[in-house]
């Protein structure tokens, strides 16, 4: 199981960077970047990608309304190049709170235009005359000057495939990522639940998948904290829930919100969505379930976290994406070690 960890975009980036060395020997795989609306991933990305030697990178992850296929593709492909081929291409549909009310672009057809946006990077990556014509993208483009032309990327990439994963949990969404992309990022991965969840999705996505792929790269989240007296950490888990589950999106539009209830929190999820939407975040918070938080998280003793390795590894996991929580750099950096040689 590979083991990984999202830097925080809410700031302390640089200094955050400056100790990755330190978690790259320790035995960190992969390093992810989010891009919600905060600074773009990209530049933060490639900063990276000259400071480290051997660690993975990823984008986690690059919405794909936010950039045109091929700048995607081109983007990704710069990535790979500065890192020596170590650069994982992370997309997703984000939301239309994000899509629409930051970047004023219409949130329509978040799986068919995912489909597109692959198959079209894949041939920018392949340096194919960019041709293409679909529902949601065509190229060149028609109409406008009618000047436009099929053009290929000049440079040589690295590799003429870029790993892509796609950040997911909606049936269809689920199904497309099992189909296509080499990676599938879930949130809020509960493996008691994964597969009644996301099993028949899975399923019908690598009936169709092409076995060029490899076997899809699962990747669960968690946050890690090993010890005796950590039970506190996973109350600092209530917030993060809560704004998912209760404020990413409105009534009917909140996917966090539909997978809480796929879990079985059909009455917590309603009752956190609307204390959340009339401002009463607390409240909210109070009513996340703490055996939500439990099977997400890797908090409590040695024994305890191995045991939930071993349900995350028999559910499917092949990349462990860890927050370690601990309050010195050193300890976090031991929290790395020490779940990396629990997960070998």
């Amino acid at each position: 199981m590979r083991i990984g960890m999202a830097l925080n975009y809410s700031g302390g980036f640089k200094e955050t960077v400056a100790e990755l060395a330190d978690y790259e020997k320790a035995g960190l795989d992969i390093v992810f970047v989010a891009e919600a609306y905060s600074f773009d991933a990209v530049s933060q990305l490639g900063y990276i990608a000259a400071r480290t030697e051997r660690l993975q990178i990823a984008s986690g992850i690059l919405p794909i309304y936010s950039r045109t296929p091929a700048l995607l593709a081109m983007t990704a492909a710069g990535l790979d190049y500065v890192s020596d081929g170590r650069f994982t291409l992370g997309i997703g549909a984000s939301g239309p709170q994000v899509i629409e009310g930051f970047h004023g672009v219409p949130y329509t057809a978040p799986l068919g235009r995912t489909r597109e946006v692959i198959e079209i990077c894949r041939k920018v990556w392949r340096r194919e005359r960019l041709e293409y014509s679909g529902k949601h993208y065509t190229l060149p483009l028609e109409g406008g000057t009618g000047l436009g032309k099929p053009l290929k990327l000049i440079n040589h990439p690295v590799r003429e495939r870029v790993p892509i994963v796609i950040a997911a949990i909606g049936p269809k969404n689920v199904e497309l990522a099992a189909e296509l992309a080499e990676g599938w990022e879930p949130i809020f991965y509960m493996p008691e639940k994964a597969g009644e969840v996301w099993g028949p999705s899975l399923a019908a996505g690598r009936e169709r998948r092409d076995p060029a792929l490899g076997e899809l790269d699962v990747i669960a989240q968690a946050v890690l904290a090993i010890g005796d007296d950590v039970e506190g950490v996973l109350e600092l888990g209530r917030s993060m829930a809560a704004l998912y589950i209760g404020g990413m999106g409105a009534k009917g539009r909140n996917f966090y919100n539909d997978l809480a209830r796929r879990y079985g929190y059909e009455k917590e999820a309603e009752q956190i969505q609307d204390l959340y939407l009339e401002g009463r975040k607390k409240e909210a918070e109070a009513l996340v379930p703490r055996e939500l938080l439990e099977r997400v998280s890797l908090v409590g003793s040695e024994g305890h976290v191995r045991e939930r390795l071993a349900a995350l590894r028999e559910s499917g996991v092949t990349t462990l994406n860890v927050a370690p929580m601990a309050p010195t750099h050193e300890e976090r950096v031991k929290l790395i070690e020490k779940i990396k040689d629990m997960a070998a």
